[in-house]
């Protein structure tokens, strides 16, 4: 595993997911200057084929639309059936490029890196990576006049993808996650609100964001934010404004400034296990039951 900026700031991540300051929040800033041997290992994990522990599978939705998907079982999982001990759920967002319905365009490195055996070991749980054949999220200026997101006409199938999952699946429904790029991004942040009391935590890379006055609804849901702050393709302000009001709602929202970065996943990232160390340490409030 090459060595990443987020190794630096693991520590902080998993204090922050134990002792949070609400209404406050937790903020770092790095320079954009991925060391060869980050972008090296991105790089390979991109042009390996894709792995059959991602198993092809098609979910039809309540309302008719059909969403591939594919599908990581647990190592361990694997090794010793039946499955006795529930595991976490991830959900994997993909960006506006992966659109489509071939059931291969959504896994890009980001979403194969999960079955890297070392990152498979560490953190067991069940990846579902969808594939969208319209948007699942759209844009258009919010109540402060910044970029805003709502959900696209896709996302619904998604969000009834993953509740069929948390059904059949041995799921600990308290640490049920997601996680996107982008449009994906941007995604998972208005699942949150469409779908209070489902997911555990989210984490979105260059996201666009609901419009801030949604913010106070999911307040209580652990965020991590990462953006470069140089994007111009999904602009840095709304996801930082968005941070705000999660903290003004007395959130503790995680946020991660890329100095100098464009719009991208950042290569130091893709690896790392610090980012996943912070979102397997959430668990969902249980004072927010689940809204089907």
């Amino acid at each position: 595993m090459p060595r990443t900026g987020w190794v630096a700031l693991s520590m902080m991540a998993l204090a922050s997911a134990a002792q949070a300051e609400a209404g406050r929040i937790e903020e770092r800033t790095l320079p954009y200057a991925p060391l060869p041997a980050d972008l090296q290992a991105v790089e390979e994990v991109i042009r390996t084929p894709l792995s059959d522990d991602f198993a092809a599978k098609t979910y039809t939705a309540p309302d008719g639309r059909a969403v591939p998907y594919r599908l990581l079982v647990p190592a361990t999982v694997v090794a010793a059936q039946p499955a006795l001990v529930k595991l976490p759920l991830v959900v994997v967002l993909h960006g506006s490029g992966s659109i489509g319905h071939d059931n291969a365009g959504q896994m890009t490195g980001f979403a194969k890196a999960w079955a890297l055996p070392d990152l498979r070991r560490r953190f067991p749980a069940y990846v579902v990576v969808p594939q969208v054949d319209a948007r699942s999220a759209d844009y258009a200026p919010g109540e402060d006049g910044l970029l805003a997101s709502h959900p696209g006409v896709s996302l619904p199938a998604v969000l009834a993808l993953v509740d069929d999952l948390a059904g059949r699946l041995p799921v600990d429904t308290a640490r049920i996650y997601v996680v996107g790029f982008s449009m994906g991004a941007s995604a998972a942040l208005d699942a949150l609100v469409a779908k209070p009391g489902r997911f555990a935590a989210a984490v979105a890379f260059s996201a666009v964001p609901p419009d801030r006055a949604r913010a106070a609804g999911v307040a209580g849901v652990p965020t991590l934010q990462v953006h470069g702050d140089q994007d111009r393709e999904n602009p840095y302000a709304p996801d930082h404004a968005w941070a705000e009001a999660v903290a003004a709602a007395g959130g503790a929202p995680v946020f991660v400034r890329y100095q100098g970065m464009e719009h991208r996943v950042p290569p130091d990232m893709i690896l790392a296990p610090g980012w996943r160390e912070w979102l397997f340490a959430q668990r969902l409030n249980p004072a927010i039951p689940p809204r089907p």
